[in-house]
């Protein structure tokens, strides 16, 4: 491409050959690049695509919306492995729209047509307080789907937490009751919350990456997604207005979804927590160059043997999937930035790292693995000023203490009992020190 002649804008007209866009059925809550690389990408292999098109909200500003609403909605995905790159224009995104437009939310809601809300929040958004809340924002549109009787819905959680579906629902509930009791009695009574598993590593976009688009493609796209070649789906719950074939493209549905919950939030979201704080520690700015580091393996290694003794099921495979983990970390092409794991650490570590260590001390055993996952993420608090948390204020209070008195104050912020033994706090001191010690022979 000759550099000097800037390529044409990606539009729909020009990626879909005349075409018409699939007619709104779903809404999302979150435009981001991980449901664009995920959820959309399933809904464009659906084998009925072309009766799905999806409506997406952003979240905390409308730039995204922006960008995609000049192109029509349409998106590349940049697969990215080690023998190169392919490139897919993705089409079921119709739609894309500023998160505080609530009125545009509740007039798709209102619609019967529209059968599906996906979620990708993040996981601090399900405890939010406050109106512009992307909940607060959901339970409006939801009470003018009631006043509208447009039917039953499926409100479908994409976010990484444990039991995201019954969170979900919790969190809605509240807000509806609340507000109404009539609309919470509704709620109960035509909107299924469905619980997933969703896996597949999405990067932050470079303008290295816009640029290779442009030159591989022929055209100028604004909302590249790059992702690796793997992606997994797993679904449980009841879809009352129907839903795309999803399985067309490798979802799986399943009726008890707990242990696959469990097995990517401990497997892989909690090595990324650990690589990504001990990695930071270290000097590292990706995953790849942490798992390349022996110490922050093994860190790994040692929280995967003890979260493995939790997960039961031959299904699971356990063995095979740590070491798929492995390969895929360790793809060197896909720059997944450790900055951008490490935020919120307080919500994370509750899921990934808690659930984990309390079990291992049940049954005796130290949880030293696990331990370490909050070690790593204390050592890395302490040696940044600049910490995207929910509890940001309450970790700079934190660090005002000294020794092991520092280090109990910031378990509590994860977890209040765990603080309160004495022992354990001891232990993720010395783990601490270690972590940090290390850095200076890295």
């Amino acid at each position: 491409m000759n550099i000097s002649q800037e390529p044409p804008r990606l539009t729909r007209a020009a990626a879909s050959s005349g075409q018409p866009a699939p007619p709104v059925r779903m809404v999302h809550l979150g435009l981001g690049a991980f449901h664009r690389s995920h959820q959309a990408w399933y809904t464009h292999h659906a084998g009925d695509a072309a009766e799905w098109g999806i409506a997406a909200f952003t979240g905390r500003r409308p730039t995204a919306a922006d960008i995609l609403a000049a192109q029509g909605g349409v998106f590349t995905v940049v697969e990215r492995s080690g023998a190169g790159d392919s490139f897919e224009v993705i089409g079921s995104i119709v739609e894309a729209v500023d998160g505080a437009d609530v009125g545009r939310l509740a007039e798709l809601l209102t619609a019967p047509a529209t059968a599906v809300v996906t979620l990708t929040i993040t996981e601090a958004a399900y405890a939010a307080k406050g109106d512009e809340t992307p909940l607060a924002r959901l339970v409006t549109a939801l009470a003018a789907r009631k006043d509208a009787d447009a039917g039953p819905i499926a409100v479908v959680s994409c976010d990484n937490l444990a039991e995201n579906g019954t969170v979900a629902r919790k969190a809605v509930q509240a807000i509806a009751d609340a507000a109404d009791p009539a609309l919470g009695q509704w709620i109960r009574a035509n909107v299924s919350f469905v619980g997933t598993s969703v896996d597949r590593i999405t990067p932050r976009t470079t303008p290295e990456d816009v640029l290779e688009v442009a030159e591989q493609c022929g055209y100028r796209d604004e909302a590249v997604v790059v992702a690796e070649p793997f992606h997994n789906w797993i679904l449980s719950g009841d879809f009352p207005g129907g839903r795309p074939r999803w399985e067309d493209a490798g979802a799986v549905f399943v009726d008890d979804i707990e242990p696959y919950e469990n097995r990517k939030l401990w497997l892989l979201n909690g090595a990324h927590s650990i690589l990504a704080y001990s990695g930071l520690v270290r000097g590292h700015a990706t995953v790849a160059e942490a798992l390349a580091d022996d110490v922050c393996r093994a860190a790994v290694e040692a929280f995967w043997d003890e979260a493995s003794r939790h997960l039961s099921g031959e299904s699971l495979d356990v063995p095979g999937y740590r070491q798929a983990l492995l390969e895929r970390f360790g793809n060197s092409r896909i720059a997944h930035h450790l900055t951008q794991i490490a935020m919120d650490g307080t919500t994370k570590l509750r899921m990934r790292s808690v659930p984990v260590l309390t079990a291992e001390r049940t049954q005796g055993r130290s949880g030293s693995g696990a331990a370490r996952m909050i070690a790593a993420w204390i050592a890395y608090v302490s040696a940044t000023e600049e910490c995207q948390d929910p509890l940001a204020f309450d970790i700079k209070t934190a660090k005002t203490h000294d020794g092991e008195h520092r280090t109990a104050a910031l378990l509590a912020l994860v977890s209040p009992g765990l603080a309160e033994d004495g022992a354990l706090v001891s232990l993720i001191h010395g783990q601490q020190d270690a972590i940090s010690a290390a850095r200076t022979h890295a």
